[in-house]
This record gives C-alpha cells, structure tokens and sequence, in this order.
C-alpha cells in the first residue's frame, strides 16, 4: 500500500511563474484552490494573503516577452488544496 503523500503548508505569498522568487514547486505537485472575496477563481497566477490580493491575467494580452499581462485585485483572499 502506498504512503499517502504529505502536502507542505501553503505560503503567504506564491507565484504560479516558476521565475518568481515566490515560486514553490512542492505545492504545485497538488491542486491548489483560491478563493477570493467568497468565490472561486480559477485563473490566479499570483497571490498574497497578508496583503489581500490576487494577480490575475488580462484576457488574452500579452508583454514583449510573451508573458500574461495581470492586473492586482484587492480583498479577502484564501488558499487550499482541493
């Protein structure tokens, strides 16, 4: 019977870019949930619960190099594994 996995605590702050200094590879190995101001968001690429925002990106526009465009939405954020 195989162990279960144990998933590490969810950081104040993680970056979804792996470039980031707040970029924590262990967590991504799960599914990792956000809720923001009591809903759902399934399109965050960065977060900060201290601070109260998400990063999310702009539809489909892009920077020079090729990165998302976000734009920082303030208020109550929470992070879980599903």
């Amino acid at each position: 019977m195989p162990e279960p996995t144990t998933r590490p605590d969810l950081p104040d702050h993680l970056s979804a870019d792996p470039r980031s200094p707040h970029h924590i590879a262990a967590a991504f190995e799960h599914d990792v949930g956000i809720v923001f101001n009591d809903k759902e968001r399934f399109d965050v690429q960065e977060y900060c619960i201290s601070e109260g925002w998400i990063k999310v990106p702009v539809g489909n526009k892009v920077d020079r190099k090729g990165n998302p465009l976000t734009i920082k939405l303030k208020g109550s954020v929470s992070a879980f594994y599903k």
